[in-house]
């Protein structure tokens, strides 16, 4: 009788320890990531808000604002970095005028954007570098990590230079991204731009996407020189003259 009662007491132990283990690797195992890879379209969304700009700041970017107002109602539009072939940068190239293309690897999240074929790479799973480590681009330095169903992106070191709707920032500006499904076709893309210089607070922005399934990037390359921007910095196109 003893017996029976210590082999049923080990037993119901030996049943607790697994459950217990069972059910600690049923709450430490990852969430599954979702798969975002395929072709994007942007679709309507929610205009964002302009930027909270430090006085001397938005009084620079009220100027561009009207000179590039004015100059477009008299149909002579100001020179744009697509004019010189320079590319949209971050985060414009994440506005996606044109489809683009998001492709998942190991240790990266990769985006193409058609338009001039502008490529971003995000690196998952890497501590942020100090700003003075990274050297300015177009693109920035990004690295990112999946919080469940989510990319949550961290962008530092883009150019002085590339500006978003004309916005003037400083070499200090961070952009923070949430990424996420919001259907199995839809995708949103919650950003939130901070400069500790120019801005007073931060600035949110709100870019969705539609999923592309049968849709397969072009070759999209600037290269005829037809537009150009004048000595007063206007958009001109060349026409050729006919052969004689």
């Amino acid at each position: 009788m003893r017996t029976v009662q210590i082999r049923g007491f080990t037993f119901a132990i030996a049943v607790a320890v697994v459950l217990l283990r069972a059910g600690g690797l049923a709450q430490s195992k990852p969430a599954q990531v979702p798969d975002i890879t395929g072709s994007w379209e942007r679709v309507f969304a929610p205009p964002s808000s302009d930027p909270s700009l430090k006085p001397q700041y938005l009084k620079e970017w009220q100027s561009r604002v009207k000179a590039t107002r004015d100059a477009s109602a008299k149909g002579e539009p100001l020179a744009t970095n697509n004019v010189h072939c320079i590319p949209e940068g971050m985060p414009a190239m994440m506005s996606a005028q044109f489809p683009m293309e998001i492709l998942q690897s190991r240790g990266q999240v990769t985006i193409i954007e058609e338009a001039f074929t502008q490529v971003r790479r995000i690196l998952l799973d890497r501590p942020v570098k100090a700003i003075d480590d990274v050297e300015p681009g177009f693109f920035g330095h990004s690295v990112g990590r999946w919080e469940g169903d989510t990319l949550v992106v961290e962008t530092i070191g883009i150019k002085e230079s590339v500006r978003f709707r004309d916005v003037p920032h400083s070499k200090e500006m961070r952009i923070r991204e949430r990424i996420h499904l919001t259907s199995p076709t839809e995708l949103r893309n919650d950003m939130t731009i901070e400069d500790p210089v120019t801005l007073e607070k931060p600035w949110p922005v709100t870019f969705s996407y539609r999923r592309m399934a049968e849709y397969t990037l072009l070759e999209y390359v600037c290269e005829d020189n037809r537009e150009y921007a004048d000595e007063q910095g206007r958009q001109k196109i060349r026409v050729d003259q006919p052969p004689r």
